[in-house]
């Protein structure tokens, strides 16, 4: 089923409506009887500059043609970051058929040259993560980390099956809600991007009937772009390591974001990690397919 951007963005809009407190901007809590939490609609359009009537229409998705002046407003009345914003105006502006035509997601493929960098990168913990979270290609080292992708069949190639679905991924990751939370947000930036994409459909209903953790998070509406951090890793053979990660999404092909890990030189993290290597060296990983 193809997502229903008028619902999408009335939930969206709701969702960063409720976590604003009226008494960090200036305006009166009325002894905390309010019914719902956050901002009632009329004082965020107040804070917007809009008419009430204005901003009910956008919250209720009764038509998808409001300026870029209007989208401006509320985002800012909103404190929407840039993720959350570009969210806001690729649900918000219409879409014509031709719009539709060019949004229509081809099967991706990873270059050549993105594959031997990889290979290159034989020190540290590399893949290329595409849309819905798949992920189209590792160095072995990644493979060490995270788990043997080559032996996984290509739908469990996938960040977000693999963090809410697979024991051995949730024993992973030391604060292994924190991860779901930033995949969650991730996968939720394709919703906009590609809303006939029936591949995310199939996705969030799977995860949905699955974990409860995933609704739960899902509902929330968080909107983040993966692009630098940190997480702190369990692994069962080389025990915890503390790595940074940088995201470099290619300029021809922005639905694909290489992810390279660090680690801080003369740490334990960095002896981890080393031992890491000379595991992965010694230990059977399946070969990655090349297609």
């Amino acid at each position: 089923m193809a997502l229903d951007r008028r619902v999408e963005l009335g939930e969206f809009l709701r969702s960063r409506r409720a976590r604003l407190r009226p008494e960090e901007l200036g305006l009166p809590a009325y002894g905390g009887n309010r019914r719902v939490p956050g901002l009632r609609r009329e004082e965020l359009a107040m804070l917007a500059g809009v008419s009430v009537d204005h901003y009910v229409r956008l919250e209720q998705g009764r038509t998808l043609h409001f300026s870029e002046a209007v989208l401006d407003a509320v985002a800012r009345a909103l404190r929407l970051d840039a993720a959350e914003r570009d969210h806001l105006y690729r649900l918000a502006r219409p879409w014509s058929e031709a719009d539709r035509r060019e949004n229509v997601p081809e099967p991706q493929r990873v270059r050549p040259g993105l594959r031997r960098l990889l290979d290159l990168a034989s020190g540290v913990p590399a893949y290329v993560v595409g849309r819905n979270t798949d992920v189209l290609a590792w160095n072995p080292l990644a493979a060490a980390l995270i788990t043997d992708f080559g032996a996984l069949p290509p739908r469990r190639r996938n960040l977000a099956r693999l963090v809410f679905l697979d024991e051995g991924t949730r024993g992973l990751y030391a604060d292994w809600y924190g991860k779901a939370a930033d995949v969650t947000a991730f996968l939720r930036l394709d919703i906009a991007r590609y809303p006939d994409d029936p591949e995310t459909a199939v996705m969030v209903d799977e995860l949905s009937a699955a974990s409860p953790e995933f609704r739960e998070l899902w509902s929330e509406h968080g909107v983040r772009d993966k692009t630098h951090g940190r997480y702190v890793y369990r692994h069962p053979v080389v025990g915890e390591l503390e790595l940074g990660y940088e995201t470099l999404r290619l300029p021809d092909d922005p639905d694909q974001a290489l992810i390279a890990h660090t680690v801080e030189e003369g740490s334990g993290s960095e002896t981890a990690l080393r031992l890491l290597a000379l595991w992965a060296k010694e230990s059977l990983v399946s070969p990655q397919p090349r297609s």
